[in-house]
């Protein structure tokens, strides 16, 4: 094994395995009544090292970086390995890390713009079961879980469920019910969200300012995961198919941020519709098909209304004090996305 991974988790086991193991006691007898050792063993094994070397041709070298790094979720015992997708989107090269903490080569599976999921799968036996999947439908707030990380210093940490709500991403995003936790932990790519019972229910997606936001208090961060329940409708269609089935949503390629009522257009993709059609930075939208916007995802749920991708968008915007109606030709996100460099290899692999 790698030494300074083994160090690490060794560890890493000394100090937290007292708090890990009080938590599966106190919350999961059931699955604390098995060898601890071995339990607490295979659930960090589960969650492994993933980084992913993307070209500078990629269309989101600038935004995510040409190197990313981050962990993966084991789900099966032929190394199928689940991800969240920034860090594999448009890679040329994904390497995992094997039982011994070997980085071995991996092969693009699935990406889900929609989820944000993505799956990898290794070109060799990795020497790690999978990990079962859990319901995360049945997370509230106030509920306590653990989050493994293969990427330090703290590599695991119990946490408590403070919320499960609607989440919109400035990039075209949006979770109906997202997972919100607290404290905020900084391996947060990838990461694992354990629930009480030992199983998977939520992948890492990003680190918040607003895990808690209750009316009248200060917000409270934390880190936001991807519920587990969004990848078992598709699963079958990502290996089978890299993506969902289905008609895509359509796309403008707008990022926006919603603020003082106001929906402001602060960076618009390169070659993307909505650049196309002449929308700019600065814009203010305030109206999709004439359906005046109120947040961020009235915005996305507006458009996506329209039509599947291809359709034509009406978007009303304020543009140095003046009205203006704007039409868009909504593109499909995954044909602007440059994939070809590392295809999806899911015909082959399943």
């Amino acid at each position: 094994m790698n030494t300074t991974l083994s160090s690490a988790i060794d560890q890493f086991m000394r100090k937290l395995f007292a708090s890990i193991f009080s938590f599966l006691l106190l919350i999961a007898p059931a699955v604390a009544s098995q060898d601890s050792d071995e339990l607490v063993e295979a659930t960090i094994k589960a969650v492994i090292g993933l980084r992913a070397t993307v070209p500078n041709t990629a269309r989101t070298a600038n935004y995510l970086g040409n190197e990313r790094a981050g962990s993966g979720i084991v789900i099966g015992d032929d190394g199928l390995v689940l991800t969240i997708g920034y860090l594999i989107l448009e890679a040329s090269d994904v390497q995992i890390t094997d039982s011994q903490g070997d980085y071995v080569p991996a092969e693009i599976v699935a990406y889900d713009y929609d989820s944000g999921f993505g799956l990898v799968r290794a070109t060799r036996s990795l020497g790690i079961k999978g990990i079962p999947l859990g319901d995360s439908s049945f997370l509230s707030p106030g509920d306590t879980a653990l989050i493994i990380s293969h990427i330090g210093p703290d590599y695991m940490r119990v946490v408590q469920v403070v919320d499960v709500r609607e989440f919109p991403g400035y990039w075209e995003y949006l979770l109906d019910q997202a997972i919100f936790t607290s404290p905020p932990f900084g391996g947060f790519g990838g990461a694992a969200l354990i629930s009480s019972k030992g199983k998977l229910v939520g992948v890492g997606s990003l680190i918040v300012n607003d895990a808690i936001t209750a009316e009248g208090s200060r917000p409270v961060p934390g880190n936001m995961f991807v519920p587990i329940n969004l990848l078992k409708p598709i699963f079958n269609d990502l290996l089978q198919n890299g993506r969902a089935s289905g008609e895509s949503r359509p796309w403008l390629g707008v990022n926006t941020s919603f603020d003082r009522g106001h929906l402001f257009v602060f960076r618009v993709a390169i070659d993307s519709p909505a650049e196309v059609a002449g929308i700019k930075p600065n814009d203010i939208i305030i109206a999709v098909n004439g359906q005046p916007v109120s947040s961020m995802a009235s915005f996305f749920r507006n458009v996506w209304a329209t039509g599947p991708a291809g359709v034509d968008v009406r978007i009303s915007i304020v543009r140095d004090g003046i009205v203006r109606e704007i039409t868009v030709n909504s593109g499909d996100r995954y044909d602007w996305l440059r994939t070809d460099p590392m295809p999806l290899h899911s015909a082959m692999l399943h």
